[in-house]
C-alpha cells in the first residue's frame, strides 16, 4: 500500500509530529499513526495540512486579473466591473472554456485546492441558444477538472432576469434556461448518466436579482439533498434592489422561500443586518467568504465572526481568481476582522485551517473530505517550514504566515498532482494560463 510520511501533520485533534499516512489503492485513508517512515514511504516537508477546498470559482473569471485596474476600468464600481465581465463572457465556447479552466484549475492544484465549487452559469450560446448538447458548457468544466486532477462540485446555476422584474440582455441571455422548470430538466439530464468519482452535482440560485420571488420555492425544492448556494447581499445596491420590490432583505427573503436550509452556501453575506445574521444562523446554512475578491471589488466586510458566533460554517472561495491562494484567503479573513473591530486573533488558526478545509469540503458536499483521518481521500498538502516567509514560525501558526508559493507537495486522492511549483500531468501552468487568457482577448 501507498504510505506518505508527514513531518508533522495537522491531524483533527492537532498538529502532530511523524505521521505515517497509509493510502489503499482508490486513494482513500486507510490509517493514521505515529511511526517512523516506510524506506517506500513518500517524505512530505514541513506541516502537511489537508486538502483545500475552494468553495466559490467563476473559472472564467480568471481572464480578469491585471486587466481591471487602468484605463477606463480604474476606479469605479461593481457594476462597472461587471461590464468588463461580461465582455469575457461573451467569447467562450465549449473549446476554450475548457481549455481556460483546465489551466484555472491546475494553478488551484499548485496551491494546494483539491476541490473546487464551480458557480456555473454560462450554459448556452452567446445568443441564448441552447447548444447541440444543452451541458457541453458543464461538460467541459467537469472534463476541465479532470485534466487538472482535483475534484468538483458542479454548482448549475438558475439565472433567469437581469435585475428585479428585468429580461435578460446581451450576453446575459446565455445564462438563462427561461424558467426554473426549464433548469431543473437540464440539470437533471446532467445528473441522469451519474457523476464519476471525482465530480458531484449541485445547485446554485444566481442572486434574488436573477430568480423571481415567486420561483424561489420552486428551486429550493430541486435536486433534494445535494448542496445548495446563493450570492447574497455582496452590494448594498442589491439590498436596497430587494427591499424596494419586495419589502425584505435578501437573505428575509431567501429564508421566508425556503432556500436557506443546512444544505446552502450564502456567497459573501457582506451587507447583513443583526436579523439578517440570526436567520442565517438559525437556518443551519454555510456562509462562502471571498476575501480577496470583496477587497478587489471593493465590496466591504462581511460579519464573519458573528455569522460563525450565530452558528454557521464559514467556508472560503477565490470567485474571481484576483488571487488563487487559499492560505491567503484564510489569513484575510482574519484580517478583515481585525480591521473591521480592531481587534487580534478573532480566529484561531485551527478556525482558520477548518474553514479551508473540512468545512469548505462539507459545503461542496464532500463530507468526509478535508481531514487526514481513516476513511477520508488522501488529500494531503505540503507547506514547507524553511522558506523565507514561514522560517522560524511556531509550526502552529504556519498558515497564518505561509502562501501559495511555499507550498511544496499537493497529494490528491493519493497521488502527487503538483511538485515544487509544477503540475504533474500539465507542467508549466504559468505557460498555459497566458496562452488561454491571451486567446480570449484577442
Amino acid at each position: 500500500m501507498l504510505s506518505y510520511w508527514c513531518e508533522r501533520a495537522w491531524l483533527p485533534d492537532g498538529l502532530t509530529g511523524g505521521v505515517l499516512v497509509t493510502v489503499s489503492a482508490d486513494g482513500t485513508i486507510t490509517a493514521v499513526e505515529r511511526a517512523r517512515p516506510r524506506p517506500d514511504s513518500h517524505r512530505l516537508p514541513g506541516v502537511v495540512l489537508p486538502g483545500f477546498a475552494n468553495a466559490h470559482s467563476h473559472a472564467f473569471h480568471r481572464a480578469l486579473r491585471g486587466r481591471t485596474h487602468g484605463g477606463d476600468a480604474s476606479g469605479g464600481t461593481f457594476w462597472t466591473w461587471r461590464e468588463t465581465m461580461y465582455r469575457v463572457a461573451e467569447r467562450l465556447d465549449p473549446d476554450s472554456y475548457h481549455r481556460l479552466a483546465r489551466a484555472v484549475y491546475a494553478e488551484m492544484v499548485l496551491a494546494g485546492v483539491t476541490c473546487v465549487g464551480e458557480f456555473h452559469y454560462v450554459h448556452h450560446a452567446p445568443d441564448g441558444r441552447r447548444y447541440a448538447e444543452p451541458n457541453a458548457m458543464g461538460e467541459a468544466l467537469r472534463q476541465a477538472a479532470a485534466d487538472a486532477g482535483l475534484r468538483l462540485t458542479l454548482l448549475d446555476t438558475c439565472y433567469l432576469t437581469g435585475g428585479i422584474g428585468e429580461p435578460l440582455r446581451g450576453v446575459q441571455r446565455r445564462f438563462g434556461d427561461g424558467s426554473v422548470a426549464a433548469w431543473r430538466e437540464r440539470v437533471e439530464a446532467l445528473t441522469a448518466g451519474g457523476t464519476d468519482a471525482t465530480t458531484r452535482v449541485g445547485a446554485a440560485v444566481h442572486s434574488v436579482r436573477a430568480v423571481p420571488a415567486r420561483e424561489l420555492p420552486e428551486l429550493a425544492a430541486a435536486l433534494p439533498g445535494r448542496p445548495l448556494h446563493v450570492h447574497v447581499s455582496e452590494q448594498p445596491a442589491e439590498n436596497a434592489a430587494c427591499r424596494a420590490a419586495h419589502g425584505r432583505s435578501p437573505v428575509e427573503l431567501l429564508y421566508e422561500t425556503g432556500v436557506l436550509s443546512p444544505r446552502t452556501t450564502a456567497v459573501h453575506a457582506t451587507h447583513l443586518s443583526p436579523g439578517d445574521v440570526t436567520l442565517l444562523g438559525d437556518s443551519g446554512a454555510a456562509v462562502c467568504c471571498c476575501p480577496s475578491t470583496e477587497a478587489d471589488l471593493a465590496d466591504g466586510l462581511g460579519p464573519m465572526r458573528e455569522l460563525a458566533d450565530a452558528g454557521c460554517r464559514l467556508c472560503l472561495g477565490s470567485d474571481q481568481h484576483a488571487v488563487v491562494d487559499p492560505l491567503a484567503e484564510s489569513r484575510a479573513l482574519e484580517h478583515g476582522e481585525r480591521l473591521r473591530s480592531g481587534r487580534r486573533g478573532r480566529f484561531t488558526p485551527g478556525e482558520l485551517v477548518n474553514a479551508a478545509t473540512v468545512d469548505g469540503h462539507a459545503a461542496l458536499g464532500w463530507p468526509e473530505a478535508g481531514r487526514i483521518a481513516p476513511g477520508a481521500p488522501c488529500d494531503l498538502v505540503a507547506v514547507r517550514d524553511d522558506t523565507p516567509r514561514t522560517a522560524g514560525a511556531e509550526p502552529d501558526q504556519v498558515p497564518l504566515v505561509a502562501s501559495a508559493a511555499d507550498v511544496a507537495t499537493v497529494v490528491v486522492g493519493g497521488r502527487i498532482m503538483a511538485s515544487e511549483g509544477k503540475h504533474t500531468t500539465l507542467g508549466d501552468v504559468g505557460a498555459l494560463l497566458a496562452r488561454e487568457v491571451g486567446e480570449l482577448w484577442t
